[in-house]
């Protein structure tokens, strides 16, 4: 065996030709090509999950069971191959809990740090705590317990831990002791506590039962310390009917007589009872109902007339909720019929909302048989009740509460807005976790830093010769990690922010930061675009931590289109030398030199012989603008800007400079609510106003998304060329005579479908002690329907069979029929007419579903007046496909529409009529207009890092004309 290469042999993983390839180990090697040439099929599909495989197969077959199925890839032998980690474009956890400081674990450093030299203050106060004595807390607890008053002195021996504690019961009874409490509830010793040992259990040993009286002084200080004997100086003291009150030997606050738990590192975890906020329960944020969306925009109707009848139950005039309201409006003098919204006082309306307090309002009932008794609408019940009104606001969120529905829960989330919690100000964790300082800081303050500024708080901090030996690894692990986050880019982010707020690119590098972290050693790296979201001033950056994960003794394989990254390999393989089923092939391979000189499109694009040009004329704007004031979200800096309308603009600047907030959070969404009136609501960024929406009548966020989550879903729906195949199949008279129907030919109707694998051409088989596989459906041999349907030809092929042609194919084969002719044409003129008609959507990458969604919107009929935004369209494409990117924008604004693009990629901005360019810098550092115009008018603006790098480009195009 040659251990200095990977060597792949016989490869045919999707449209792979069968091809053999040897990868040098321990090198950084780039897998490029156009897209649709088979990058992740060899990448992904052959080298990873093969690795993978290998992996799970040298688990036990018990241990196996549990982790799913695991594809063998179509490939007669790889060798050389190391345990594989995949570094891919996909989202991080959409848990909301999860944020960036846990997914890298620099939280779980930060909750060491603050477990071992924070410094507890009083959250009442804010006095710096000191331990109390025995009779401190003696003296507390005489002062606040009334006399007569019953109580319990309790000591926690168990707080929070699984087990069943058998040995411990029966050490304390030999000690003694009498009572317990498990969980809430009181046992004698001599009972027999049921506990799970896979649970956490509390429990506490009950020390005495005591009468508040003058004279117990003595026999309260015997219980007190026999307490903190026991349960290691902690004694938690139960007033009846009242709350516990937990006093410690070794923190509390003698002035407000607040008393800490023990200080460890489960008080600062926002996942668990010990550390998170109870409000919220450590998600930092609530849901609230908006009345603003409960009442509408239109002030001009009465309350019956507004948005409430679309909540469950609020919908019919004779229910109980409307004979309220009208009762509560004729108290108030005013009409719920007639009375318009904006003419009904404040004050009342505000009672409406949200309950008249202590106010009683005189209520009549009644209730209807609806047909039930002897005649139609006999009057079934009544009743009178004088008391306050709820209100709508707190009536909404009982239900809301109250509900088992999952449809009544959606429609309801459509009337709240998320806020900051109340209580813990958005910071997740309870009041005494962030009462506990370093630096002037809590640790939910140092998660809000930026990286950057996090790495100086921790230059600087002064600490003692016993707090630098108690945390010195620990401080190591901190700013390593942060230190790798700064060197991907990331500098801007802050630790606290929610993993689902983050871009694809930004995750990818934070996964990559994570694996520098682990310092692992031996492994396959396989990466799937890390330039995605990536300024060009940042690639260098990239480049230099991937040839750091190399020089660890790893073998770093990147799937990029990225010139500066290429040319920085040590091996390239150049697969083409088109797309689909004409890819699949190794055109070239080896150091950047032979790539250069190869013939290839890659070679071409990269040695200059092709390029985009730059277009000879620019668009001019027509005056008309759309004007977004005061745009606040995130790092925004309240600016006001003019996206001219009728051209191609281009938002540019570095990863973190603002640009998804302003197009995105405040412009798509904002004009979203305003437009699409029938749609749900979306939940908009920071912004005063926008100016201009009357000059738009559609607006379309293509985005890259999934068309589908599911083998049913494939190019063919989604772009409903297959609605138009249908009709043609059920017209042919060969169906006519046997009456089958349009519906005959979907895949995802029973009349139509393989009744065995129901149309997913698949059959899931659970192994068991293996892997579980899919394997073609033996009835249907994986046509997907059954053999009725596939009688049907049209010029000799089934619709089985035409689902099987690609887009190429379907426009020669179907040239006579003009309106499914024009739909294929536009999915072939993005440059994907080497999908095929029935390929799984679960195949596509997500600049393939990016292209379908233009491609889609192509078919339509233009109006001319539709605002077009895409982010990021690049992700995924070659220069060759770039190319064809851009045209079908082009012709999308010359048909009179609005297209703007935030981009990094300089021939799509060089291509561009008008730039806007954010920043200067990530994070706090941007959120400002830098530079905007058009191309060549800003190329000479120095402070501007997109005009620096933008000039280049430009100024090659002009001398080689």
């Amino acid at each position: 065996m040659n251990h200095n290469s990977i060597i792949i042999k016989g490869a045919r993983q999707n449209n792979l030709k069968n091809i053999d390839v040897t990868i040098p180990r321990n090198k950084l090697v780039v897998i490029t090509g156009i897209s649709g040439s088979g990058k992740s099929s060899l990448a992904m599909d052959t080298l990873y999950a093969e690795g993978q495989r290998r992996f799970l197969e040298s688990l036990s077959s018990y241990a196996r069971q549990f982790l799913g199925e695991m594809d063998k890839p179509d490939v007669d032998s790889i060798e050389g191959l190391s345990p594989a980690i995949a570094i891919e474009q996909k989202p991080l956890s959409k848990n909301p809990r999860s944020t960036v400081g846990t997914v890298t674990e620099i939280y779980d450093y930060y909750r060491l740090l603050f477990a071992n030299i924070g410094i507890p203050h009083c959250p009442n106060c804010g006095k710096e705590i000191t331990p109390q004595t025995p009779q401190q807390i003696i003296q507390q607890i005489l002062d606040s317990i009334e006399e007569n008053q019953k109580f319990m002195i309790k000591a926690p021996v168990i707080r929070d831990r699984k087990g069943e504690y058998k040995d411990l019961l029966k050490d304390l009874k030999r000690q003694g002791y009498v009572r317990v409490e498990v969980d809430g509830i009181q046992y004698t010793l001599d009972e027999e506590i049921p506990m799970d040992k896979n649970i956490k259990h509390n429990i506490n040993v009950i020390l005495d039962r005591l009468v508040m009286k003058k004279d117990i002084k003595t026999r309260l200080a015997d219980s007190i310390e026999s307490a903190l004997n026991l349960a290691e100086g902690i004694v938690v003291v139960e007033v009846l009917d009242k709350k516990e009150q937990t006093y410690s030997e070794h923190l509390a606050c003698i002035d407000c007589s607040i008393s800490f738990p023990p200080i460890n590192h489960k008080m600062f975890s926002f996942n668990i009872p010990h550390g998170s906020c109870k409000y919220c329960s450590g998600l930092g944020t609530v849901m609230e109902f908006d009345y603003e969306l409960v009442l509408g925009k239109d002030s001009d109707i009465p309350l019956q007339e507004t948005p409430i009848r679309k909540i469950p139950g609020f919908g019919t005039l004779t229910g109980y909720f409307w004979q309220s309201v009208r009762q509560v409006a004729e108290h108030y003098k005013f009409d719920t019929d007639k009375t318009k919204i904006k003419n009904i006082d404040p004050k009342k309306l505000h009672k409406i909302l949200f309950g008249t307090d202590d106010e009683v309002i005189e209520f009549h009932f009644e209730s209807e048989n609806n047909g039930f008794g002897n005649q139609k609408n006999e009057i079934k019940s009544s009743y009178h009740v004088a008391r306050p009104f709820e209100g709508l606001i707190p009536m909404l969120h009982r239900r809301y509460m109250e509900t088992r529905s999952e449809w009544a829960r959606d429609v309801y989330e459509s009337f709240m807005n998320r806020i900051d919690c109340p209580q813990c100000k958005g910071q997740r964790l309870r009041p005494e976790s962030l009462s506990i300082i370093i630096n002037n800081l809590n640790i939910a303050e140092l998660s809000d830093l930026s990286v950057k500024d996090s790495l100086n708080y921790f230059k600087k901090l002064k600490l003692n010769e016993r707090q630098k030996k108690i945390i010195k690894d620990v401080l190591k692990e901190i700013l390593d990690r942060l230190s790798f986050l700064e060197n991907v880019g990331l500098d801007y982010i802050t630790l606290s922010r929610r993993s689902h707020t983050l871009s694809v690119g930004e995750a990818e590098r934070i996964r990559l930061a994570t694996q520098l972290g682990s310092r692992l050693v031996g492994v396959l790296y396989v990466l799937d675009e890390p330039s995605v979201g990536l300024h060009q001033r940042d690639i260098s950056q990239l480049i230099q931590m991937l040839k750091k994960l190399r020089d660890l003794g790893n073998t770093v394989i990147v799937v990029e289109h990225d010139d500066e990254i290429m040319r920085n390999a040590d091996h390239i393989i150049d697969l083409g030398p088109l797309a689909g089923e004409n890819g699949g092939e190794i055109v070239a391979e080896g150091p950047i030199e032979v790539i250069l000189e190869s013939k290839t499109l890659t070679g071409k694009y990269l040695s200059g012989k092709k390029k985009i040009e730059v277009p000879k004329k620019r668009r001019t704007t027509n005056g008309e603008f759309i004007e977004i004031k005061g745009a606040r979200e995130n790092n925004l800096k309240n600016i006001n800007i003019k996206i001219p309308l009728g051209i191609f603009t281009c938002i540019t600047g570095v990863s973190g400079a603002g640009k998804t907030s302003l197009i995105i959070d405040c412009l798509y969404k904002g004009l979203h609510n305003i437009i699409n009136t029938r749609s749900s609501r979306l939940s908009t960024g920071d912004f005063d106003e926008l100016i201009g929406h009357d000059k738009i009548d559609k607006i379309i966020n293509i985005d890259q998304s999934p068309i589908g989550r599911t083998p049913r879903s494939v190019p063919a729906t989604y772009t409903k060329a297959l609605d138009y195949i249908r009709d043609i199949f059920a017209r042919l008279e060969e169906s006519r005579e046997r009456g089958y129907k349009k519906g005959r030919f979907s895949f995802n109707t029973k009349e139509g479908h393989c009744k065995k694998c129901k149309g997913t051409g698949y059959i899931l088989k659970e192994m068991y002690f293996l892997p579980d596989v899919y394997i073609r459906c033996d009835l249907c041999n994986g046509k997907r329907y059954n053999a009725e349907t596939l009688e049907i030809k049209f010029k000799g092929k089934t619709i089985s069979e035409v689902l099987k042609m690609t887009f190429h194919q379907g426009l020669e084969f179907f040239d006579s029929i003009p309106n499914l002719k024009r739909t294929l044409k536009t999915v072939v003129d993005v440059g994907l007419g080497y999908l095929e008609l029935g390929q799984s959507s679960t195949t596509l990458s997500g600049g393939e579903s990016q292209r379908l969604k233009i491609a889609r919107e192509l078919r339509k009929t233009s109006t001319g007046n539709t605002l077009y935004i895409l982010d990021e369209p690049t992700t995924g494409l070659h220069a060759y496909d770039i190319n064809f990117l851009l045209k079908v924008l082009q012709k999308l604004v010359d048909k009179g529409n609005t297209v703007i693009v935030i981009e990094h990629n300089m021939d799509v901005i060089k291509s561009s009529d008008y730039i806007i360019d954010l920043g200067p810098e990530g994070g706090e550092g941007g959120g400002s207009i830098v530079i905007e115009g058009v191309p060549e008018s800003i190329i000479d603006f120095k402070e501007s890092y997109t005009s620096t790098y933008l000039a280049k480009y430009i100024n090659n195009s002009s001398k080689s004309k």
